[in-house]
């Protein structure tokens, strides 16, 4: 293979510099069996700045001038799978819920990622809740995918777990250039506050309570230590009664905390 088609090696040393900077950016525990995926993630930035070694862009990127390249490879290295309605039951359970809610209602996607929890949410919303006075604050540590939860524009394959006639009512399709996309509605884009925010950090006074937290399929990334500070944060932003929906894959059996649990991944706040 010529040289300028090989990829370089991320050897011991690079990986575990990598490993650091992820754990002390994000809390993020980067396993050894994901050297292949950060390997193949970061080769795009060293052909960016014609670099020849793994080593070379670790030292480009300590270096002050290149603060948001760091910040880019975090974002690269976040980015995980994510589709509309995931987990379904969830969304089940929150519909029932909303029929016996009255007042405003106040949701937090805490990992929104490319924004498709988000708005699974705010249809659900639509459809159920009682109440037109409700919000969902939709958050990420990665600034790239906040950009296309803004954006709110999919593959029209992202579709394929819409409940019936869901994709007509809340979403525009794509002509031209843009066909074979999707775009979410206007008025669900606005019921949206998206912002930045990195869940191993104090959260800010700002953010006020919520009725429901998602917090669902992040935790899988943390340390258990780290996890139950996590969640410790969030609780602490649940109104009593209020819901938290982790993923069907992790637990927070425990933590002690103050919550009961009311569905397989569903606890309710006391």
């Amino acid at each position: 293979m010529p040289d300028a088609l090989k990829m370089p090696a991320l050897g011991d040393a690079e990986f575990r510099h990598l490993q650091k900077l992820m754990a002390d950016a994000s809390g993020i525990q980067m396993a050894a069996n994901k050297r292949p995926l950060v390997a193949g993630r970061l080769m795009k930035r060293l052909r960016h700045y014609r670099l020849g070694s793994f080593n070379e862009y670790l030292r480009l990127i300590e270096q002050p001038l290149y603060r948001q390249e760091r910040r880019l490879v975090v974002d690269l290295l976040t980015t995980n799978e994510t589709y509309f309605f995931r987990e379904h039951p969830h969304f089940d359970f929150l519909a029932s819920w909303l029929l016996r809610q009255r007042g405003p209602l106040r949701l937090w996607s805490a990992a929104c990622s490319s924004g498709e929890e988000p708005y699974s949410m705010a249809m659900v919303m639509s459809e159920h809740a009682t109440t037109r006075d409700w919000s969902i604050t939709a958050s990420d540590l990665s600034l790239s995918m906040l950009h296309k939860a803004q954006e709110a524009i999919y593959d029209i394959s992202q579709a394929k777990y819409f409940p019936e006639g869901w994709l007509q009512r809340y979403c525009l399709s794509g002509v031209g250039d843009m066909s074979g996309r999707l775009r979410i509605q206007a008025s669900l884009r606005e019921r949206l506050v998206l912002r930045e925010v990195n869940l191993v950090q104090p959260l800010s006074e700002d953010l006020g309570l919520f009725d429901v937290i998602f917090l669902r399929n992040v935790l899988i990334y943390f340390d258990n230590d780290e996890k139950k500070r996590i969640v410790q944060r969030l609780v602490h932003q649940l109104r009593p009664g209020g819901l938290l929906f982790i993923g069907h894959a992790e637990s927070i059996h425990g933590f002690n905390l103050p919550v009961r649990l009311v569905q397989p991944s569903v606890y309710e706040c006391l």
